[in-house]
């Protein structure tokens, strides 16, 4: 394994793979003190004022004189990033290749969609009776589970999702509640949905049933719990309507062309931008390549690196979305007199992310280098197949959530440091070290960190593809094996 990597011919910087020991010479230059794994090396003189470059890219600028050999993080180098800015579209030429098609075995809807799970969903139109949906998805599992040998290969599991949403809200957050709602009660992952309501709050059933839209009476029941006598054996015998209905689903060959993958990094280090996010970004070109979707999220760690997703839109008018998409989220910042660059997280620095650019250039390396095809707002379902930008911040469970909300089947999440949360669609971790896929093999699901000790970006691509389609194909991540499903509303607004 090698000791440390120069990404770009260009970076004053290299990047420690593992510890580097004061006094070990590094591209002919001796390191003054020690360098923790993943954190940077300079490689020559940088004079207070003056860029580090990592990735080609300026990642910020010195804070005092810093010598060849020195450690540079926090305490040497500083954010170089403004505020809200003008942009100019210098497109680029990009150059795609048509990747050999493939199949998963998935399930397709009555609608048109196709999904890679078949469960059945309850969704709680409000906190107030979160308990109660839990309770209805604990026994109908236990019923489940008693079932036919086919009923229960057909039907996967019946998930509640809890939240504290869907009463005493205003403007935008009741909006995004109602929107994200109905796109989770829309998704496909759900063979079937019991949307339950108290009968009292904001976003009441009548309210949703507007954002919802059409939609096939076989495969979504309400229930008012302040309208039945019982609800829980109300419930019962709706979800028990629910899994018939579901069971009728068998999987068949999908192209994978079909499938809509969401990506996203959480608890990032200084390997996320080396392994695992480009390899997301491998995956990203592959899918698309063969007409397939790809969304990337948490517009917060785009700052510093829009300009490249910016020069790849196919248009200008998706050049000028995606300015909007970029101002708009640093004007949410100014509007709750917050700073803008108030990142990286003290995990993301430990880690050896030093300023946002360092992290912003390291998130991007997911989106590949495919064209910008689609730009969507917060709660927006996806229209273009290729790559879309989304709107939502880098908060784990409010990002992910988004992403399924916005159609994605499955969630691609690299880490460097861990986490065992989940979306409502498989949430497949990706860590950026081999250490962190040791420690923590019931989090994590594929290990990225082998492209830094013995395997090729080719090969751990296509290995990473393949186990992409056994996942579209049934096969649960850590987080659906251990029984975790989670989701978050992006609430930026006054609670009443």
């Amino acid at each position: 394994m090698k000791t440390y990597i120069k990404i770009n011919e260009n970076d004053n910087v290299v990047v420690a793979l593992a510890d580097i020991a004061p006094g070990s010479v590094i591209e002919g230059v001796s390191a003054v003190s020690e360098v923790p794994a993943g954190h940077k090396m300079a490689l020559c003189d940088i004079k207070k004022g003056e860029p580090v470059i990592k990735y080609g890219y300026r990642i910020g600028n010195a804070k005092e004189d810093i010598k060849a050999g020195e450690w540079i993080h926090t305490h040497n180098v500083g954010t170089a990033l403004g505020e809200i800015l003008d942009y100019t579209y210098e497109p680029i030429e990009i150059k795609t290749s048509k990747s050999e098609e493939a199949t998963f075995m998935g399930y397709k809807r009555p609608d048109g969609k196709v999904a890679v799970r078949n469960e059945i969903w309850i969704v709680p139109t409000v906190g107030c009776v979160n308990n109660i949906a839990t309770a209805i998805a604990k026994k109908a599992n236990e019923a489940l589970s008693q079932m036919s040998d086919i009923i229960r290969s057909r039907v996967d599991e019946v998930i509640a999702f809890p939240h504290p949403y869907g009463c005493s809200q205003m403007g935008d957050d009741q909006e995004n509640t109602r929107e994200i709602l109905a796109d989770l009660i829309n998704h496909p992952n759900a063979g079937g949905v019991l949307v339950l309501g108290l009968g009292c709050e904001n976003s009441n059933i009548d309210v949703l049933k507007n954002y919802i839209g059409e939609y096939n009476k076989d495969r979504v029941k309400f229930l008012v719990c302040q309208e039945s006598d019982d609800e829980m054996a109300d419930a019962d015998e709706l979800v028990m309507q629910l899994i018939e209905y579901a069971s009728g689903f068998v999987r068949e060959p999908i192209p994978a062309s079909k499938l809509i993958i969401g990506m996203k990094c959480g608890g990032s280090d200084g390997f996320s931008g080396i392994t695992a996010n480009p390899l997301v970004g491998k995956f990203s070109d592959m899918l698309t390549s063969m007409g397939g979707t790809t969304i990337l999220t948490e517009v917060p760690e785009m700052f510093g690196a829009e300009t490249i997703l910016m020069n790849r839109c196919e248009n200008k008018e998706m050049f000028d979305k995606t300015v909007k998409l970029i101002n708009d989220f640093k004007q949410y910042f100014k509007d709750n007199n917050q700073t803008i660059y108030e990142n990286p997280s003290p995990g993301n620095k430990k880690g050896g992310i030093s300023t946002l650019e360092d992290k912003s250039l390291g998130c991007t390396q997911k989106s590949g280098s495919s064209a910008v095809k689609g730009v969507l707002s917060y709660g927006e379902p996806v229209k273009t197949p290729g790559l879309n930008l989304l709107s939502a911040p880098g908060n784990d469970l409010v990002a992910a959530t988004a992403l399924a909300a916005s159609g994605a089947h499955i969630v691609l999440f690299t880490t460097g440091r861990g986490t065992p949360f989940a979306c409502p669609v498989p949430t497949m971790k990706i860590s950026t070290n081999s250490r962190l896929a040791g420690k923590k093999s019931n989090w994590i699901d594929f290990n990225a960190g082998v492209l830094v000790e013995d395997e090729d970006m080719d090969v751990t691509s296509k290995r990473f593809f393949d186990f992409v389609l056994k996942v579209a194909s049934g096969e649960k991540v850590a987080s659906e094996k251990a029984g975790f499903h989670d989701m978050a509303i992006f609430k930026k607004g006054v609670t009443l």
